[in-house]
């Protein structure tokens, strides 16, 4: 007998066939199966999808093999991924198999059975005794309490140096203790938050429990690493996961816990595909582990500085609050806070780079023996390089940007497309020799340090080389395998004076011996037209003051400086108070009266064409014949514009807004928007159309 299967699998973008197709067994599959199908003239994975196999499939064509020896996929995972494809506007097998490692994509039937019966190699266990943890503060005990005591969802708001870190921990071995079968998916936002984080929670956990039984997801690893991972997840194996947001998707049967650090930061949202944020999909998983393995499973959102989304939701349950908050604005050691100081670069003299008042600042840092750090999130040497005798700059010839100058190999280098070339002896325009960095980035800031400390002499021995250290961590120094472990052991071994970077030094570090830390020029996002710039301005300026200090013995002399050009802001007001329920609360007052999210929704449409004229008309044409679909009367269609950067790669971008005071109307709209932008770009007669994109809660308007 012949049995009817639907089989979800990986379709081309845009493709009218988004949901399963049927193929014939000759045994009835279980729902989760994994199999291989024939697609065309190939071979590809499947997920088998339908609640029940029906007889009768003889017209269909068969499923190739099935995976033997991989458990089907679960109710709740598959059901987390059809909500995600559902509300993202994304097909369904195309989230299904992006959540599945590649490696297992690629393998047919023969291939993964040859891997089964190689033998495993699993990781030795720890044989050290276990350090005994730290007593809980408390604030931590609290905290941890109304953890076990309560279901959640929970956002753990804690100051940074408060000892986040160390709940997660906890809550964890209560979690694995609790329940022999149970699992915990901690997730960080980004890959270089994840190997210190893996220490801590190998040291805890690794002599109890063995070191295979922690795993870590992420980007990073080679194909055969995020195989082996997903496996241990998904039989059980790995108790702990540890991944950033692809890790949301996780096979893990006996999930019991979900913590979410850094849950503000931007990088949970993916940007290109199914945009989906995997903080948000967090709290949706929770919710449906709960329910079909009838034993709570927590979420755990951790930040110093909440996404405002995160902090509307935990407001009072009276007042719509659908989050618990948890409190611990102490800092562990009854540390404190670093004194926040502003300079008014206006007072400066012009082309200032550093105030005289900010380099003694940490000259006296170095004379301590205490380390400095300055932020500057723009790497490079300088964004542009101009000709001074006429109006030629460094602009992308593929994009709507400029290159950005780095003098460390001479090169033009753009960040957007990749699109790199020696600088040019002469202007291209009029052979002037005389080219001009414009602008500052971080390698840029990182010479004028070592040119202003030289000649100085740092605290040493007698003999050994005492001349001032000034390490550069960003994107460009950090490209090769193990650069940013080796240059993070060289700041906690004290082995750097002053250390220069981008936002991957502002969040997640313990670095014990910063003493200052002073952002160089953070003005651009306080008047930016997006409307997220200063809460994100004011969660990197709060992370980044937040490495200063963290050893409590140093605390009350830890400073943090900001050179600014305008010192009365409201956003500098409440970083001196680090005040942040002030500053949230006066920006969710703004929004709300400008009906901006959280209290309203949104979603972009982006468009991508080979002129903008065509983009722009597909979506003037496409939101034109929309005027009649379900939801349209609640939903405004804003005109189509040009995205910010408008041109990358020689593709020009637009995009459209549509906004919704509701959100249910919103998704009835775009559902039934999606056949009317296929049918725009097929049958509109606009040339020129390469693809279009729904981003649904979009982070950059």
């Amino acid at each position: 007998m012949l049995f009817t299967v639907s089989v979800v699998v990986q379709l081309p973008a845009h493709s009218a066939l988004a949901g399963p197709l049927s193929y014939s067994s000759d045994q009835a599959l279980e729902p989760g199966t994994l199999v291989r199908v024939p697609l065309g003239r190939r071979e590809t994975l499947g997920v088998v999808w339908d609640a029940a196999a029906q007889p009768d499939g003889a017209q269909l064509k068969p499923v190739a093999s099935v995976l033997e020896g991989i458990a089907p996929l679960g109710a709740a995972w598959r059901q987390l991924v059809g909500f995600a494809a559902g509300y993202y506007q994304r097909a369904l097998g195309e989230v299904a198999l992006a959540a599945l490692p590649p490696q297992l994509r690629e393998l047919d039937a023969a291939q993964w059975q040859r891997r089964l019966q190689r033998k495993s190699r699993k990781a030795a266990v720890a044989a050290a005794a276990e350090a005994p943890p730290p007593e809980p503060t408390e604030e931590q005990a609290q905290a941890l309490a109304r953890i076990q005591a309560e279901d959640g969802p929970f956002l753990l708001y804690g100051s940074t140096g408060s000892g986040k870190t160390e709940v997660y921990l906890r809550a964890v071995q209560e979690a694995l203790v609790a329940d022999p079968q149970a699992q915990a998916l901690v997730m960080v936002p980004e890959i270089n938050l994840t190997p210190q984080l893996e220490e801590r929670f190998v040291a805890r956990f690794a002599p109890a429990f063995g070191r295979h039984a922690l795993v870590s997801m992420h980007s990073g690893m080679t194909p055969a690493q995020r195989l082996a991972s997903w496996l241990a997840a998904h039989t059980g194996s790995a108790r702990i996961v540890l991944g950033t947001r692809m890790a949301v998707f996780a096979s893990m049967p006996g999930l019991r816990l979900i913590v979410v650090d850094e849950e503000h930061d931007p990088s949970y949202k993916q940007q290109e595909g199914a945009r989906y944020s995997a903080r948000d999909l967090a709290i949706y998983r929770g919710r449906l582990e709960s329910r079909h393995s009838g034993q709570p499973c927590r979420v755990l959102l951790g930040s110093a500085t909440p996404s405002l989304e995160s902090w509307h939701h935990s407001r009072p349950a009276a007042d719509g609050g659908k989050y618990q908050r948890l409190a611990m604005p102490s800092r562990v050691g009854a540390g404190r806070l670093p004194a926040v100081r502003l300079v008014d670069m206006g007072q400066q003299p012009r082309n200032t780079q550093l105030a005289p008042q900010l380099m003694a600042a940490i000259g006296a840092r170095i004379a301590r023996g205490e380390q400095a750090m300055l932020l500057l999130n723009r790497r490079g040497y300088a964004p542009v390089l101009a000709c001074g005798s006429c109006d030629w700059k460094s602009a992308c010839p593929h994009c709507s940007a400029y290159r950005v100058f780095h003098k460390v190999d001479r090169s033009l280098r753009c960040h957007h497309c990749g699109f790199a070339e020696r600088v040019p002896r002469a202007c291209p325009e009029c052979g002037d020799v005389d080219l001009a960095p414009v602008g500052r980035g971080t390698e840029r800031l990182e010479e004028h340090l070592t040119q202003l400390f030289e000649g100085i002499a740092r605290p040493g021995a007698e003999g050994e080389d005492r001349r001032v250290r000034v390490l550069r961590i960003d994107a460009d120094s950090t490209r090769h395998k193990g650069a940013l472990e080796e240059q993070l052991a060289q700041v906690h071994a004290g082995a750097v004076d002053v250390l220069v970077g981008t936002q991957m030094i502002a969040k997640g570090h313990d670095f014990r011996r910063i003493t200052l830390v002073a952002a160089v020029n953070p003005d651009g996002a306080l008047f930016s037209s997006d409307f997220r710039a200063p809460e994100r301005l004011f969660a990197l300026l709060m992370q980044a003051a937040g490495r200063a200090g963290r050893d409590a013995s140093q605390g009350a002399a830890s400073e943090m400086w900001v050179q600014t050009a305008h010192p009365q802001h409201a956003l500098f007001a409440a970083l001196r108070r680090h005040d942040y329920p002030a500053f949230a609360d006066g920006q969710l007052a703004e929004r709300m009266q400008a009906a901006m999210p959280p209290f309203s929704f949104q979603a972009l449409v982006r468009a991508d064409a080979r002129t903008q004229q065509a983009a722009q008309a597909f979506l003037t044409q496409a939101s034109s014949a929309a005027t009649e679909l379900p939801g349209a009367d609640q939903v405004l269609v804003y005109p189509a514009v040009p995205t910010a950067i408008q041109r990358v790669a020689n593709v020009e971008r637009a995009q459209m807004l549509i906004e919704s005071a509701s959100r249910s109307a919103l998704q009835q709209f775009l559902a039934a928007w999606q056949a009317v932008l296929h049918s725009t770009r097929r049958d509109g007669g606009i040339e020129g159309v390469l693809r279009w994109a729904i981003d649904v809660d979009p982070l950059m308007v």
